[in-house]
């Protein structure tokens, strides 16, 4: 009741409040490194990593740091891991289901998702935003081979320090009713998994843009869907 209340009262306030975020937000750039290759030893795991910007690192340097460098650092200790990385700074859901529609990069068996944030912000409908969750599963299971799918949540955008108030709480409040409309619409697919991953917005948790991931975020977040992945296959990262 309060979130349809805010936005139909203090819609100019976000409208306008938006506008400036645009305007002074630094835009930062995809890091640089590989995004295909082969990596580590074991059994053989063939992974692929989709979405947005955080999907695509920016916020670091390199993809060592970013999202893909830490799942294959955790992988690569008990998988032989042949990845790939498949991602875009902006996409919205629907991009990235067209993205993945255009794309010939193989089949693989264990993929990462990392979408919502630009549907947060392009204001998605519920129902357009579920109906792309199952198109997106539809695809990566029926296209590329998926057995198991993890997505990762819409971060805490009400925390992002770039975001001023109180379109930092109304944003905050729609990345979360995505969240449920994911889960929901996961629950009801076999081989996915909803992964919830909380880190504070602050420090080296955050960029410099005080919107995107920074190192020790990627690193966490990176390490949790890991283990996640290694536990389901009955491996365990060495001590």
């Amino acid at each position: 009741m309060l979130y349809h209340l805010a936005t139909v009262l203090l819609g100019p306030v976000f409208f306008l409040q938006g506008r400036y975020v645009r305007r002074v937000t630094p835009v930062l750039p995809e890091p640089e490194g590989a995004r295909a290759g082969q990596q580590g030893c074991g059994p053989a795991l063939s992974l692929l990593i989709v979405g947005d910007s955080a999907a695509a690192g920016v916020g670091v340097a390199h993809q060592q740091l970013a999202l893909s460098g830490s799942l294959l650092a955790r992988l690569s200790e008990s998988h032989a891991v042949r990845w790939t990385l498949l991602a875009k700074s902006g996409d919205t859901s629907a991009q990235l289901l067209d993205t993945l529609s255009r794309s010939g990069c193989g089949e693989f068996d264990t993929v990462v998702v990392s979408v919502g944030v630009n549907d947060v912000t392009a204001l998605t409908r519920s129902k357009r935003w579920r109906e792309n969750l199952q198109a997106i599963i539809a695809e990566l299971q029926n296209r590329f081979g998926a057995r198991r799918i993890y997505f990762s949540c819409v971060p805490p955008m009400h925390a992002f320090p770039a975001l001023p108030q109180p379109l930092r709480w109304w944003l905050g409040a729609r990345a979360h009713r995505l969240n449920v409309q994911m889960q929901r619409v996961l629950d009801c697919h076999e081989g996915c998994a909803f992964v919830q991953v909380p880190y504070p917005a602050v420090g080296a948790y955050i960029a410099a843009d005080g919107f995107h991931p920074g190192p020790q975020a990627y690193q966490l977040w990176g390490g949790h869907v890991a283990a996640l992945i290694q536990g389901e296959r009955g491996h365990c990262t060495p001590p």
